[in-house]
């Protein structure tokens, strides 16, 4: 595999170190050792799938709070997505900043977001397939999210959103206090 920090501190874009031959090829998609020797978290718990049948699905923005922070590995296994990650860490200097990144079954390309960060991601074709890997149980008490288009993040989503739960299309905005800081 090889690791590549994206510009957001401690979230990396992973992409899989084919070995190729005439029937195909062969790669390591995950790996206990070359996760923690970059410094990672390599304590998988749970393995989720979501399928999603039409293309501007829109799921996100989730995460939950300590103790119950996750950490995921996303990867793109039918179709494609526009994954979306926002760094919620108050102490980070790229607090609030959001990244995207297209992973598709064609690519893939996988993304490992740190814990305290939201995650979210909206798909780019008809039967799209996501798997994630997390190192936390779910925890429903612990779960909480963000609007996907508060406008104090301003995500640039590629397409117009198709389908979102009432609970995404719910989460709250995040509100500016008066020092002009932000509270969640």
């Amino acid at each position: 595999m090889i690791f590549n920090e994206t510009r957001l501190k401690g979230a990396f874009s992973i992409s899989l170190q084919k070995v190729e031959d005439d029937r195909g090829f062969f790669a390591r998609a995950w790996c206990h050792d070359e996760f923690t020797s970059n410094g990672l978290n390599a304590r998988l718990v749970q393995s989720n799938v979501s399928f999603n049948k039409v293309k501007g699905t829109l799921r996100g923005m989730h995460y939950q709070l300590a103790p119950h922070a996750e950490t995921k590995l996303v990867r793109c296994t039918r179709g494609a997505i526009y994954d979306v990650i926002i760094d919620l860490r108050e102490d980070s200097p790229t607090y609030l900043r959001w990244l995207g990144v297209d992973l598709t079954a064609d690519n893939r390309e996988m993304l490992y977001v740190p814990e305290g960060f939201g995650h979210g991601f909206q798909t780019l074709e008809d039967g799209s397939e996501v798997t994630y890997h997390v190192t936390e149980f779910y925890t429903p008490g612990a779960e909480r999210g963000l609007r996907y288009d508060d406008p104090a993040i301003s995500i640039a989503w590629p397409l117009p959103v198709e389908a979102i739960s009432p609970k995404d299309a719910a989460w709250p905005l995040i509100e500016r206090t008066a020092a002009g800081g932000r509270t969640r």
